[in-house]
């Protein structure tokens, strides 16, 4: 019998059938069996490219970050790049709800470290703030898609009913806000990066909101 022209499996291709299981059947009941089956192979065929499946969902997690289409809008102001960069890995985690936990196992600053790099390279702060700024925005993303897919997952809205009755500020808050799902993640980002640029007008970075006259 012939043998084929190109292996049957490689890291990526084994990382694509591991996340089409989880986009099936969820993330804990992942199993290499069920990988390999996807693949058409036998499961121990899988231990030639990763010691286990640890490693399988680490690959996974990294395919997914570096699957995120890349957005470069000459046009736009710095802050208005980064927002429309955190609409797109939102909506790219979103895609995939059951694996979206693996960011937290798996955290994107220890598998990407060039892409921060390319991050603080390209803000105009000083910096003093560059970490603060990444980490606000990367925790926020990760943090909003988290809590979506969560809630996807297990088919719950975002937002339970309030009673206006028991409630009644929050009831309230929830009954003006103008904002869908994406566009409130829009918004508070914008609010954020605003307030970046008006504490460093006032030079009052580092200090308490008390101290700022």
């Amino acid at each position: 019998m012939a043998r084929p022209s190109k292996p049957l499996i490689s890291r990526s291709n084994a990382a694509e059938a591991a996340l089409e299981v989880i986009d099936e059947v969820g993330l804990e009941e992942l199993s290499l069996s069920l990988v390999a089956r996807k693949l058409g192979v036998r499961p121990p065929s899988l231990y030639h490219h990763f010691k286990d499946k640890s490693e399988l969902l680490q690959e996974v997690a990294r395919m997914m970050l570096v699957r995120m289409p890349t957005v470069n809008d000459a046009t736009q102001s710095f802050e208005e790049q980064i927002i429309a960069r955190c609409v797109v890995t939102r909506r790219t985690l979103l895609k995939h709800p059951n694996a979206a936990p693996l960011i937290l196992r798996y955290f994107p600053r220890h598998l990407l470290l060039a892409a921060y790099e390319r991050a603080a390279a390209e803000e105009p702060y000083p910096t003093a703030i560059h970490l603060t700024v990444i980490d606000a925005i990367e925790k926020y993303t990760f943090g909003t898609a988290l809590f979506q897919a969560s809630a996807e997952v297990r088919g719950i809205a975002p937002m339970p009913p309030v009673d206006a009755a028991r409630y009644p500020s929050f009831a309230k808050a929830v009954a003006d806000n103008p904002f869908g799902d994406e566009e409130l993640f829009v918004e508070s980002l914008r609010m954020f990066l605003v307030g970046v640029r008006q504490r460093l007008a006032t030079e009052t970075i580092g200090k308490p909101l008390d101290q700022i006259g």
